[in-house]
């Protein structure tokens, strides 16, 4: 094995070459604030079309805004899909899924029994505050140079 084959990788296992690309896009994204929003989207759109059996006893959460609670739910699971693919537009689609969440807790069953409202509202709160990084060698100053471009006097 040679240190140029281990430069570029070529002996790298493909599970650890594919991690190292997953948390690369990852990086590049807020990938936290778009899962939050899809799996606040989950609950919010399920809960009113189900039917839950408790022992002997069956628990129909049908209500009359169960078209109400599915669009919600499914807008709410494509704004956490865009804060992952277009992330330009991260911050309309934080204040969406934020407004989604407030929605839906007169609407879809208090928001999904409260555990879509957070997660929404969490997503929604991650999207506006991400702010995508710096490169490394771009982020640190060069030695000894003051913050307005001149060099100090000493």
């Amino acid at each position: 094995m040679s240190a140029e084959s281990m430069a570029t990788g070529q002996n790298e296992h493909f599970l650890r070459a594919l991690w190292r690309r997953f948390r690369d896009w990852r990086g590049q994204r807020p990938f936290w604030a778009g899962l939050f929003t899809l799996l606040g989207g989950v609950p919010i759109a399920y809960f009113p079309h189900t039917s839950m059996r408790l022992g002997d006893l069956t628990l129909s959460l049908a209500t009359t805004t169960g078209a109400g609670s599915l669009i919600i739910g499914v807008l709410l699971v494509t704004l956490g899909f865009t804060m992952w693919f277009h992330h330009i537009v991260r911050v309309f689609a934080g204040v969406a899924s934020i407004l989604l969440a407030l929605i839906s807790l007169p609407i879809a069953n208090l928001g999904g029994f409260v555990v879509g409202f957070l997660f929404a509202l969490i997503g929604g709160a991650l999207s506006i505050a991400w702010a995508p990084g710096q490169p490394q060698d771009a982020a640190a100053p060069a030695p000894g140079a003051a913050e307005d471009g001149r060099h100090s006097a000493g």
